[in-house]
């Protein structure tokens, strides 16, 4: 009987299965709630419940196999992503730049403001932590550690994995608003008569936007297409390595091109058959820094934590909500989404934009409408804070402490 039990509860399936599951919970609360309660908040949650309390092990993600194949699919991601992102659209970003920046700056206010309760050093390194990802807080963690500074270093790490619960909300429910609006003002443009000198200039742009991939789409594959991003991948994480670039920029920029001049074609994973797997390896390799943290970390530095979040999603909500810091962008509530960029970063802001455009409709077409608003402001907001910003942010704080 031990032997049969044994058979069940152990290997890489067993765990792949409870991995999946996880998220599967998370999508049926997402779902459920119309994106109120967010499917990323959730799935993180119960893994951070499951390893607090040893249900889970900490290596789970290395037990279900997906470590290596989770790392590698980023790349392939990210360029899926910019081949749903329009090149001028990209290019208008500015805004979103511009926006992402000062809420980094908000942030870093907020976090001095509190420095005389939880102590100058901690707010130091909760700084770059909050604004950026894995590579900011192992700069100012490992820092930290190397003069002795204990608690300031394991706020870092603390602060790293709690900050994706406290942007994923906000960025859920304001998104969803977002994307209320639009729809709204895309079925009144619907309801629109076409007259027939309308339609016949319509049909010719739409002669005109056909391109290499449209004229030989029986040659992109599941294999082609997955190969191609592969591909652009590998060319990528190559710039990234000899050039200050980050490889996530070349991979959007290369999406972007290759799709804005119609070699391939547009959303080429889902082309490929591939997307929804790779968006989940993916989120996996978020989940191993929950595994890090104790019931006596979160006991210990549980105020300082509660403060500097708390504080920087108020300062934030005072300067893009209530104060005209939202005119930087379109909207009030896109400049909260923005704003969280740099609390969840990639690939977060891409399953969360996924999962605001599914809560709103069924309709294909009216998510890939919302998709067309919000993802592109959602993902260069994480790219432009977690992945370079913070970095510099990082290099420059490190030398306070």
């Amino acid at each position: 009987m031990q032997d049969i039990l044994t058979a069940f509860t152990s290997g890489s399936y067993f765990y792949f299965l409870i991995v999946v599951g996880i998220f599967a919970i998370g999508d049926f609360f997402g779902i459920l709630s119309k994106a109120k309660v967010s499917s990323v908040f959730v799935a993180l949650f119960l893994f951070l419940i499951g390893f607090l309390t040893n249900v889970l092990p900490a290596n789970i993600i290395e037990l279900a196999g997906l470590s290596e194949f989770g790392s590698l699919s980023a790349g392939l991601l990210i360029f899926h992503m910019g081949t749903m992102i329009n090149l001028k659209q990209l290019a208008e970003e500015w805004r979103t730049v511009l926006t992402a920046v000062v809420s980094m700056l908000v942030v870093m206010l907020a976090c001095l403001a509190v420095a005389p309760i939880v102590g100058i050093k901690s707010a130091i390194v909760a700084i770059p932590v909050l604004n950026g990802g894995i590579v900011s807080t192992q700069i100012m963690s490992g820092a930290a550690s190397e003069i002795g500074l204990a608690i300031p270093a394991a706020l870092g790490v603390v602060l790293y994995a709690i900050k994706k619960f406290a942007g994923s909300y906000p960025a859920s429910f304001f998104g969803v608003r977002e994307a209320k609006d639009v729809l709204a003002d895309y079925r009144s443009k619907q309801k629109k008569v076409l007259t027939p000198s309308e339609e016949e200039s319509m049909q010719a742009d739409l002669q005109k936007n056909i391109g290499f991939a449209d004229r030989n789409n029986k040659y992109f594959t599941d294999f082609v297409c997955v190969a191609i991003a592969v591909f652009f991948a590998w060319i990528a994480v190559s710039l990234g390595t000899v050039t200050p670039i980050n490889y996530s920029i070349w991979a959007l920029l290369f999406g972007a091109v290759m799709s804005y001049t119609k070699l391939v074609p547009n959303k080429i994973l889902e082309k490929g058959k591939a997307s929804g797997l790779l968006s989940m390896l993916v989120f996996a390799t978020i989940v191993p820094s929950l595994a890090n943290i104790s019931v006596a970390d979160l006991l210990s530095l549980g105020l300082s934590t509660i403060l500097l979040i708390g504080v920087s999603l108020i300062a934030l909500y005072i300067v893009f909500y209530l104060l005209p810091g939202w005119k930087l962008t379109k909207t009030k509530n896109l400049a909260m989404g923005i704003a969280m960029g740099q609390f969840l970063g990639f690939p977060a802001t891409f399953l969360i934009s996924n999962e605001i455009a599914k809560a709103v409709t069924d309709d294909p077409e009216e998510q890939e409408i919302i998709l067309e608003h919000i993802m592109p402001a959602y993902v260069v907001a994480g790219l432009s804070t977690v992945t370079t910003l913070s970095i510099v942010i990082a290099g420059v704080f490190v030398n306070f402490l």
